[in-house]
């Protein structure tokens, strides 16, 4: 995978051999964005089951303790627990297999899996791209492309769909304190990819939405309530409340995996605090007085009453999302 730590200053790809390597990938955010922590975990659930197999160690017993140290990486992004659930899921249904043939079908479940990933960012990408004007000014938050998913991107995959039917795109990049994954992936991949881009100050959106110079928001989510509330970075319920005053649509662009329809509500969903190490200090540099203290919440619930439409790789979803989200699950079943 790549390290998404080192981005923008350099594009190193790592290598795991060991499961317990792939969740600390995940937990320190190596590697990050839903749908992109699912497709890990997968492929670590697969490493952990050819590790058991040539340790000689009982298969299912070895799986479940490597989908419980996998799991305990990060809280909120469902993708994760969906994952490690699917894999746990087939590794029983082929128990009576010898041991090497399930490694291997793991394997391929975990290809499957990432496959799946590709091909439902494209399709939401042009279900989304159609509710995007020409020309257009879209406001994103945090990272949502290619690097948070296995490729292509959620919500940045709306707008480089968008970009690709033709449509002339300007994105107002948040820089998303405060790891800054907007300054430093998203403005990195719309800079690769030829699409142009501003980058703002958070506390910034709201002065570009008052003026009428933003004609829609885009976001990912890590997880969706049954009700269509989502969670996702730190910053986001704020930038929909003022787009959703200033009258401009918010969409949440998410492929199914992330709905977790056993959660009636947001409030529901957990909420990762992280180290208050990231606010207090910006890279190296410390930016607070010594003792100091600081909260951390990695990410915020947007009630659905602020969000437009949800889009889906089996289409796009309107409130009221109790009904659209069933629906769209017995659709893609």
């Amino acid at each position: 995978m790549i390290d998404q730590r080192l981005l923008p200053r350099e594009l190193v790809m790592v290598r795991f051999q060991d499961y317990r390597d792939v969740a600390v990938a995940i937990r320190d955010m190596c590697v990050r964005g839903a749908p992109a922590i699912g497709a890990s975990a997968a492929f670590g659930m697969a490493l952990a089951a050819r590790q058991a197999v040539r340790a000689g160690e009982p298969l299912l017993p070895a799986l479940e303790e490597a989908g419980r140290i996998l799991g305990a990486t990060r809280p909120t992004a469902v993708n994760l627990f969906w994952a490690i659930e699917r894999m746990l899921a087939a590794a029983r249904r082929l128990a009576t297999l010898a041991p090497e043939a399930i490694a291997a079908a793991l394997l391929a479940e975990a290809e499957a899996i990432a496959d799946a990933d590709v091909e439902a960012n494209r399709r939401m990408g042009r279900f989304g791209a159609e509710l995007l004007p020409d020309p257009a000014t879209v406001i994103t938050h945090c990272n949502a492309g290619a690097l948070a998913t296995v490729a292509y991107g959620t919500a940045l995959g709306l707008i480089r769909a968008a970009a690709e039917m033709g449509k002339r795109l300007h994105v107002l990049v948040d820089e998303t304190r405060p790891r800054l994954q907007g300054a430093h992936l998203t403005a990195w991949e719309l800079m690769q990819e030829g699409i142009g881009c501003t980058l703002i100050a958070d506390n910034a959106a709201g002065h570009f939405l008052l003026r009428g110079q933003v004609d829609a928001v885009v976001f990912g989510a890590d997880r969706i309530a049954a009700n269509g509330d989502v969670a996702n970075k730190i910053g986001t319920y704020k930038l929909a409340v003022v787009a959703h005053e200033n009258g401009v649509p918010v969409y949440c662009a998410a492929p199914l995996s992330t709905v977790d329809l056993k959660l009636p509500r947001g409030l529901d969903i957990p909420i990762e605090e992280r180290s208050p190490e990231e606010v207090l200090y910006v890279g190296k540099e410390r930016i607070a007085p010594e003792g100091m203290r600081a909260a951390n919440p990695a990410f915020d619930v947007t009630p659905a009453k602020y969000i437009t439409a949800i889009v889906t790789e089996v289409g796009v979803l309107r409130p009221p999302f109790e009904d659209s989200l069933s629906r769209a699950f017995r659709e893609a079943e």
